[in-house]
């Protein structure tokens, strides 16, 4: 039998994740690869790998999509690594350049933009007002412009849901029990997330405690599921 391929995102908010798969040794057992989320999700599109942790916008080219897991990539509240940054207030800014690493984020800062803000910016690849930006690359980032707009937060003020960036899917059919040990790893790697941040180095910038415990929030649950089929018909509307 062909081992199960599995693409995660390198982002320090999957380390538990992470933590939990080596900890059970899944990765051992399958092709797995770090990936940043626009390669993740091609990869499923691609049917390059048979799981990944999924940019909630590449769903819609998924055709037969299973989630596979009650965990996920998501907040209620600000998030802390998904932003529009500016040095104009958002009535202000005319073009935006886009972040070529997550598809799920460009189009919630569309959503946002088109709805919540009432705004029709151009989006360009250079010489832009603002630019959307998400991972590890923010850290520490806000001080250095005047405005920056968490897009979670945003999303929360204008649709009163949380929301969810990442979910963890199959493009086919997956054997319950690897499902089951699957799950129960990413149970594993959340419950030790103390462990996890211990091996970050700290910054005085920014709170690695404050951002894996709180600002991201991993259950999928019911109220986040409603926000993913609200995201996806608003993308239908762009």
């Amino acid at each position: 039998m062909n081992k199960i391929k599995i693409s995660a995102v390198s982002y320090t908010n999957t380390k538990p994740f992470v933590h939990g798969l080596i900890h059970s040794g899944i990765p051992d057992k399958t092709n797995f690869s770090l990936d940043i989320p626009s390669v993740c999700a091609q990869k499923l599109i691609n049917n390059q790998a048979d799981i990944g942790l999924v940019p909630v916008a590449a769903l819609l080219e998924i055709p037969e999509y299973q989630i596979i897991s009650n965990y996920c990539i998501g907040a209620t509240g600000a998030v802390d690594s998904v932003f529009i940054f500016s040095d104009k207030p958002i009535q202000e800014i005319r073009s935006i350049k886009l972040d070529v690493q997550s598809r799920t984020s460009n189009n919630l800062a569309k959503v946002l933009l088109k709805n919540h803000w009432k705004s029709q910016p151009s989006f360009v690849e250079e010489n832009a007002d603002a630019f959307v930006q998400i991972g590890d690359r923010t850290f520490g980032k806000k001080d250095q412009f005047a405005y920056g707009y968490d897009l979670a937060e945003e999303w929360q003020k204008f649709s009163g849901l949380p929301f969810v960036f990442a979910v963890w899917a199959s493009n086919k059919e997956m054997p319950e029990t690897f499902i089951k040990e699957f799950n129960e790893a990413l149970k594993y790697g959340l419950d030790h997330r103390m462990e996890v941040i211990e091996t970050i180095p700290p910054r005085d910038n920014f709170d690695f405690n404050d951002y894996l415990m709180n600002k991201i929030d991993y259950n999928l649950d019911e109220r986040k599921l409603e926000a993913l089929h609200k995201f996806h018909g608003l993308i239908r509307e762009l």
